[in-house]
């Protein structure tokens, strides 16, 4: 069907069937599906009829190719005009082989496996039946008491906008002629990740110079590398949410980045704009979403009640509608779905595909690179003949997929025990309390099995659903009983390893500094157990570096890497005691930096040298530094590259990413790393939103993470 087709199709359509393609309803409003079909209860509350379902645009929630079949072909047979069905669903790291959390494969860096994980979802949800996920979720975020900060790739635009990227290539790849691929969804539009005081769905407030500057670069890389679709924010942004909001949808994204594709509503979204106090009721409500140009009122009834009578009134063009629903039935063409309505959805390859040993390796991969060893004196790795004493509330636990796994099974994963197991001559296993609770005799056997052991490997954290959408805390350590459990491990004078299972950067004091080697395994997924036993004995060699900086506390919050000086900075050669841009009980940089990470070997960097003293527009610079392995192990270094602009005309990062390198080496193994630089990269935000370069100074600056560097120095030229 050719764009001429559709809009003849659309000229067929009357107003209430328009209607029905803006409504995205969950799947027990569909005839077909296992639990669906009866129009009842809050259905009816909603003024959800049978017409409406008939004429509805897209499903929400709908698992399975047969349930999906089904649910399809009833759907076709109401339908007037045969509009088939579009089915979205959160695939955000996995379908049911469950990867790393988003924020654990942003510590990767390592953008090809991350593709492949979104290529691995994709095929397993498209056999399933799916034709769209609502991923990536690119919000930039700097405050981990956000739940939602586990779904991002963390604080720097530079690093976001590259997994942006990769993920919509992942999950996409030439979707229109591949039916195991599926659109992607970027979310939340826009500054999300900024939520005031790390509370979800609160308000954000901040200039349009720090929108540009810092939030809006990765949603714009998803974007450019084809994004379908784009899902609106829950907050307010500048006073006005998101989804009503006409400047930011309509004036920044369609009509200045050219955006043209389908938006959508967040969850009740559209109906939320009463309670934010912006509009009256539903009337308002739906009128300023689609003049705001939100296509696609997700699970809130105020479009198909009232979208028909403001028309009717005018209060609404018609055209306005017509423009959001010729949106729709583009993305179902290139989808396939007018000549398949049932595109990918396949049983017998659902059985083939689904959890295969291709896919659990790629899963077990990226969890092994995802973990960061933040701590190590010389405890790791273990040795196959120790006498492992497995504690905590993890050792043997399934509830390590993270939140955003919707269908991954916790009986499919590989807990820890059994991944230690693999290598451990004997193991003992002990829970020593649960994640928030504890008992005497949970930590009598504890105490029992360590005394047995050689080490004591302490597998701690956080439950899932103490992060992820509302998981919001003000009190980032680990449980209490937690920490108590560690000082009682502590008394018995035997190497200590701590495993951290978490959907956030936690406060580490009372852990850190009780035990000889830390491992961040975040939530690793299906094959998480296994990848951090590979990780503990060797087999794998840590290579995750941050990408989150970790607080020394929770006041320091928010704490990010690419800061701003002050006219009082702390570290000036003539600055005074007191009367400088400080904290007087805690330092004011972080517990461990953003592009952190330690290794089982060493690398070594040579002097950093640079092309030429200038740069000119048109012409490359490049910086070079040669990478030795100077430890006795094979492993992966993350060479990363950062610039400074020392004066501009507004202030400046005291440094910003802007290249990165996975290097691996053999022991004595060396590699010449060399990165380019154009005036194009040196471009920002001024204070009239003019996106330019400036001559002057500017440093590079090459190093293993954002704090322990080497520079040197080059003059823009113009």
């Amino acid at each position: 069907m050719n764009e001429n087709q559709l809009t003849s199709l659309l000229e067929q359509m009357t107003t209430e069937e328009k209607v029905g393609q803006l409504i995205q309803l969950a799947t027990p409003f569909l005839k077909g599906a296992s639990d669906g079909g009866q129009i009842t209860g809050p259905m009816v509350g909603m003024g959800i009829t049978e017409e409406v379902v008939k004429n509805t645009g897209s499903v929400l929630g709908a698992s399975g190719a047969k349930e999906i079949k089904n649910i399809q072909e009833s759907h076709l047979k109401d339908n007037r005009l045969g509009i088939p069905l579009l089915f979205m669903s959160d695939i955000v790291h996995g379908y049911k082989t469950i990867f790393p959390v988003p924020l654990a494969i942003g510590c990767s860096w390592d953008l090809d496996l991350a593709e492949r994980s979104a290529e691995i979802a994709a095929v397993e949800a498209a056999v399933s039946g799916i034709h769209v996920t609502f991923a990536p979720m690119v919000d930039l975020v700097r405050d981990p008491r956000w739940g939602r900060v586990m779904e991002s790739t963390g604080e720097d635009p530079y690093l976001n906008s590259e997994f942006a990227r990769a993920f919509v290539r992942g999950f996409q790849g030439d979707f229109a002629n591949d039916n195991q691929r599926v659109a992607s969804c970027v979310k939340h539009f826009a500054a999300y990740g900024a939520a005031e005081g790390g509370r979800d769905y609160n308000t954000v407030d901040m200039s349009e110079w720090q929108l540009r500057e810092n939030y809006l670069p990765a949603y714009k890389a998803a974007l450019d590398e084809g994004c379908e679709m784009v899902m609106t924010a829950f907050n307010i942004l500048n006073g006005v949410p998101s989804t009503g909001n006409k400047t930011l949808m309509r004036d920044l994204l369609r009509n200045e980045w050219g955006f043209d594709g389908v938006l959508i509503s967040d969850w009740g979204a559209v109906k939320e704009l009463i309670p934010h106090g912006v509009a009256e009721g539903e009337k308002e409500a739906a009128r300023k979403a689609l003049e705001a140009g939100v296509d696609i009122e997700m699970m809130t009834e105020c479009y198909v009640n009232h979208v028909q009578q403001l028309i009717e009134e005018g209060s609404l063009t018609e055209n306005l509608v017509d423009e959001a629903v010729l949106r729709i039935l583009k993305l179902k063409q290139k989808l396939g779905l007018f000549d398949n309505p049932y595109r990918g959805a396949d049983e017998r390859l659902e059985r083939e595909l689904i959890l295969s040993k291709q896919h659990r390796d790629s899963a077990r991969e990226l969890a092994a690179k995802s973990a960061v060893l933040l701590k190590n004196e010389q405890v790791l790795p273990l040795e196959r003949s120790q006498k492992i004493a497995l504690i905590g509330p993890f050792a043997d636990n399934h509830d390590i997929l993270g939140p955003w796994s919707w269908l991954g099974a916790q009986e499919d994963t590989i807990t820890l025990d059994k991944g230690i197991q693999s290598y451990a001559s004997e193991v003992k296993i002990a829970e020593g309390s649960s994640v928030e609770s504890s008992s005497s005799v949970q930590l009598d056997l504890a105490l029992k099995a360590a005394e047995q052991s050689d080490v004591i490997v302490l597998a701690l954290g956080e439950s899932s659903d103490m992060s992820g959408e509302a998981g919001c805390r003000a009190d980032i350590r680990l449980p209490q009983v937690q920490l108590e459990l560690i000082q009682e491990m502590k008394q018995l004078n035997k190497p200590i390893v701590t495993v951290l299972f978490n959907g956030r950067p936690l406060e580490l004091h009372g852990v850190i500094d009780e035990t000889d080697a830390l491992l961040e395994a975040w939530y690793p997924g299906t094959e998480g157990g296994q990848a951090v036993a590979d990780l503990l004995y060797g087999t794998s060699n840590p290579s995750g570096r941050l990408a989150m900086s970790i607080p020394h506390s929770v006041g320091q919050v928010p704490v990010y890497y690419n800061h701003y000086n002050t006219g009082r900075p702390k570290n000036a050669p003539d600055a005074q005691e007191r009367f400088v841009s400080q904290y007087l009980d805690s330092p004011n940089g972080p517990l461990f930096p953003f592009g952190y990470g330690l290794s089982y070997t060493t690398f070594t960097y040579s002097e950093v040298t640079i092309s030429s003293q200038e740069l000119r527009e048109g012409e490359t610079l490049t910086i070079t530094t040669r990478i030795t392995n100077s430890g006795e192990k094979a492993g992966e270094e993350v060479v990363q590259l950062y610039v400074r602009d020392t004066a501009g005309e507004v202030v400046r990062p005291m440094k910003e990413l802007k290249n990165f390198e996975r290097v691996s080496l053999y022991p004595g193994e060396e590699k010449v790393v060399i990165f380019t630089l154009k005036e194009e990269d040196l471009r920002y935000y001024h204070s009239n939103l003019e996106y330019k370069s400036d001559p002057g100074h500017f440093e590079v600056l090459v190093g293993p993470n954002s704090k322990q560097t080497s520079s040197s120095a080059f003059q823009l030229v113009k």
